[in-house]
């Protein structure tokens, strides 16, 4: 049974790479055209270059990047953001 991990892990990491690859929207790819990427992860996973590469430039990656929730690139708890606070108070029915 151990024997076939490696390929299970192989499989695995190209699995995600190409969902990955596919929920990206086209704004956040990197390096080349998402199609491409695509194509690379399909035809590499099978050595892992194409889901390596995906996973380490083919996507932009950073804390907070576009989350409703961000505040200067951090993620705030709903409690803690101004923002969301005053949108409370939009719909108060007291006023």
């Amino acid at each position: 049974m151990l024997r076939y991990l490696p390929f299970l892990l192989v499989l695995a990491v190209w699995i995600y790479a190409f969902v990955d690859c596919l929920n990206t929207p086209e704004e956040e790819v990197r390096v080349l055209p998402k199609v491409i990427w695509v194509i690379v992860i399909l035809l590499f996973g099978e050595v892992l270059v194409g889901p390596l590469g995906w996973l380490i430039a083919g996507k932009v990656r950073g804390a907070g990047a576009g989350a409703p929730g961000a505040a200067g690139g951090r993620w705030v708890a709903p409690d803690d953001n101004p923002e969301f606070l005053k949108s409370l108070d939009k719909d108060d029915p007291k006023d």
